[in-house]
């Protein structure tokens, strides 16, 4: 009898023990783009890696409608983690576009804790078509799909065209439709874009199925009017679609991207995350080429993306604390680090 006694008081004890080093783990909410989307994927390659190694933490993927719904889904207490751009942070600081009016609904501020790849945008038409146009002013007027609304790499494109007078027909087209749309005519044009300068989105995989269509690069004078106008421009290679895009290289507008987390993930588990992510980059870029960037240099990575964003929104303690490490953080910046 006692003998039982003790096998049920040792019993008791495991699960009580097993139940307290749940209780320990720390459940992210990850916020990020739609299924079909390179935010998706990434963060799905990324999770598994987290979900592995990140020790008291436990990430799940959530997709969402585009990335700026996760990072609005931060500030109001849906997510843990979300998907931000440095133009969601760009309007979020400025109360502008997307973000207009929304400040009165946080509750917490976004922070910037892990950039991961910057995204490159630009354009695509009908293969049969190319020679019809010069360069994205022959757009004027045309029904293009530019992304659906809340995507950053839309409102990265549109403020593009927007600097050229391109005053062109959006129309939303369900991503499934794109490249059959393209192809028969629905619509004349379509955003296309990298992630890392080396892999693109599965929906544009798709929709090359369904369509012949190719890289449409701004002209010279466009190029030169976007760089006056502030944008980053660059040659990306045509591989990186893994198809003829009909182009010996693809013009493309890169931004910053990241996946980011707040002040309820401290500064050192912070830390320890983009520890785990540096040792598993081998592996993170075997499953999605888009990592190859911080494969190259992630410190770089990350002062860059900081660079970005750092007059809008504020950095973790824990991005700081690598950055220093990393010998690249700009003491410039100490007044920006979160508390």
């Amino acid at each position: 009898m006692f003998k039982r006694m003790r096998l049920l008081f040792a019993a008791g004890l495991l699960a009580a023990l097993g139940t307290s080093a749940l209780a320990q783990v720390k459940e992210i909410p990850w916020g990020t783009s739609a299924v079909g989307s390179s935010g998706h994927k990434a963060l799905v390659v990324l999770a598994e890696v987290l979900n592995r190694e990140w020790t008291g933490y436990r990430v799940t993927v959530q997709p969402a409608p585009g990335a700026i719904i996760t990072v609005k889904g931060y500030a109001t207490g849906q997510f843990e983690g979300y998907y931000g751009a440095d133009i969601a942070f760009y309007e979020l600081a400025n109360d502008t576009n997307r973000f207009k009016g929304f400040k009165s609904s946080m509750k917490r501020q976004p922070l910037q804790s892990f950039w991961t790849f910057t995204v490159e945008v630009g354009s695509a038409v009908r293969a049969k078509d190319l020679g019809k146009f010069s360069g994205w002013k022959d757009l004027a007027g045309k029904p293009v799909f530019t992304g659906p609304l809340p995507w950053d790499v839309r409102a990265h494109l549109e403020r593009a065209y927007a600097a050229l007078g391109v005053k062109h027909q959006y129309r939303q087209v369900d991503l499934s439709a794109a490249g059959s749309l393209l192809q028969g005519g629905g619509i004349d044009s379509f955003i296309i874009y990298t992630n890392g300068e080396a892999t693109t989105a599965p929906w544009i995989t798709e929709a090359s199925l369904a369509s012949d269509w190719a890289a449409l690069n701004p002209s010279a004078a466009e190029i030169a009017a976007l760089k006056n106008a502030g944008f980053a421009v660059i040659e990306v290679k045509p591989d990186a679609f893994k198809r003829d895009v009909h182009a010996a290289k693809v013009v493309l507008l890169p931004f910053y991207y990241g996946f980011h987390v707040g002040l309820e993930v401290p500064a050192d588990d912070l830390y320890r995350m983009l520890k785990v992510i540096e040792k598993n980059v081998g592996s993170l870029v075997k499953s999605d080429a888009g990592f190859s960037q911080i494969a190259k240099d992630m410190p770089g990575m990350q002062r860059l993306g900081v660079a970005s964003s750092i007059d809008f929104v504020p950095v973790h303690p824990g991005l700081a604390k690598y950055m220093r490490e990393k010998g690249v953080w700009d003491a410039k910046w100490d007044a920006r680090i979160a508390k």
